[in-house]
């Protein structure tokens, strides 16, 4: 296929735009600077004559890439986040080309002990020759998921350029505050229309992920005795200290994220905070298999249980909350959405790898909301991390992916 692609250009000004979410914030978005890109979207989607291309109240982008077929065609969406993660910092991001990568660790300019070395990011080996984006070494890079982002702009750029391209309706949605797990909240399936999606949210080249974690949260709340420390002998049972052994009773060589791999399930514990009298433990609970899940949940109120009989005037709440659940049992029911995403793989001259993803996506909600939804790579790599890089070539690749589905769909049309 051959593209004139803009996708690199739209990636290079894409990052510079601070997008970070904040999982402290009540608000949806939860930053209102992730409206800026939202808006400069809407208005390169305008530009390129999608008419309806719109950001609502909640910081959403939607837009239409109208059917040129007469065949009938399921609606399909394509879909990105325009946040960044909140545990590196988003903001000056200084994009740096490494034309002609030589296969080497790659030390970042203006933070010389930050190097991205190929012992640790084998996936750099296969890259030599290609030409590699990264940060300056100082904040993350963005590619998740703006990487995405600028693949489906760079798709619907060539769609509107060339009418002659048979294809159903396309649906093109942004997303804010997927990092923080908030990304479907607000997203509005319905005025969308969309039969099936596909978010263009993963890493590695040519790889199609049609299962996610099923997450759990779970919170403890720890209600203990507070009294002057003067006179506390006795009296005194200490919630952060109770929390501590909680935390300290956790199996140290299985059953959390650095001790696991491939489809074993964790329990993380990701915040803990308070005082003597009240403090309150956030996990996060993860397994393929909801079965699984209620197993770790129950391990994990057993520790809490064994811990506080040694504390007769304390107690705790354990409240669980649903996240999100495994994609897969949706998308088996539809089996073609991912089948033609394999196929376009193909076309695109790469040989795909249908795999799992150990987390989500928002197409793990949206699957669950009514719009099948299983995630394409978009080349990016080391996310959330001042290490973050993506290849421009491997952005092409999922452009010319994300054209190729347009396509098969339609010739599948009646």
């Amino acid at each position: 296929m051959n593209i004139n692609h803009t996708v690199t250009e739209r990636f290079l000004k894409y990052v510079k735009i601070d997008t970070q979410s904040d999982p402290t914030s009540s608000t949806c978005p939860s930053t209102e600077k992730q409206k800026d890109l939202g808006r400069l979207l809407v208005e390169e989607l305008l530009e390129m004559g999608i008419t309806d291309a719109h950001i609502d109240e909640h910081g959403y982008v939607y837009a239409t890439i109208l059917s040129t077929t007469t065949k009938q065609v399921p609606v399909i969406c394509f879909c990105s986040h325009m946040d960044t993660s909140p545990d590196c910092s988003g903001k000056n991001v200084n994009p740096q080309i490494h034309r002609n990568y030589d296969g080497k660790n790659i030390v970042l300019p203006n933070d010389k002990t930050q190097i991205i070395k190929v012992s640790e990011h084998p996936s750099l080996l296969k890259q030599t020759g290609n030409d590699i984006i990264t940060a300056d070494g100082t904040t993350l890079l963005g590619a998740d998921n703006k990487a995405g982002i600028a693949e489906i702009m760079d798709a619907a750029y060539y769609l509107m350029k060339h009418p002659e391209i048979k294809h159903g309706a396309v649906k093109i949605l942004f997303t804010p505050d997927e990092e923080i797990g908030r990304g479907a909240d607000k997203a509005d399936l319905k005025k969308m229309g969309a039969a099936y999606g596909y978010t263009i949210d993963g890493e590695e080249l040519g790889h199609i992920e049609n299962e996610t974690f099923s997450a759990d949260g779970v919170t403890i709340t720890i209600h203990g005795v507070s009294t002057h420390p003067g006179f506390a002998k006795n009296k005194m049972e200490s919630a952060i200290k109770i929390a501590g052994e909680i935390i300290a009773a956790l199996p140290k060589d299985k059953m959390s994220p650095e001790n696991t791999e491939k489809k074993e399930g964790f329990i993380h514990p990701v915040s803990i905070s308070g005082s003597i009298e009240e403090t309150t433990l956030q996990f996060i609970i993860r397994s393929f298999e909801d079965e699984e899940l209620k197993i770790l949940e129950n391990s994990l109120k057993n520790i809490a249980d064994a811990i506080i009989k040694k504390y007769p005037h304390s107690h705790f709440d354990f409240t669980v909350k649903e996240q999100y659940r495994n994609m897969k049992r949706v998308l088996d029911k539809n089996p073609e959405i991912v089948s033609n995403a394999l196929e376009a793989i193909r076309r695109a001259g790469i040989e795909p790898v249908l795999s799992s993803i150990r987390g989500g996506t928002d197409g793990s909600r949206f699957s669950y909301m009514g719009m099948p939804c299983p995630n394409i790579f978009a080349g990016e790599h080391a996310f959330h991390s001042k290490h973050e890089w993506v290849s421009i070539q491997d952005m092409q690749k999922a452009v010319e992916t994300i054209v190729n589905l347009c396509i098969i769909w339609e010739e599948q049309g009646k």
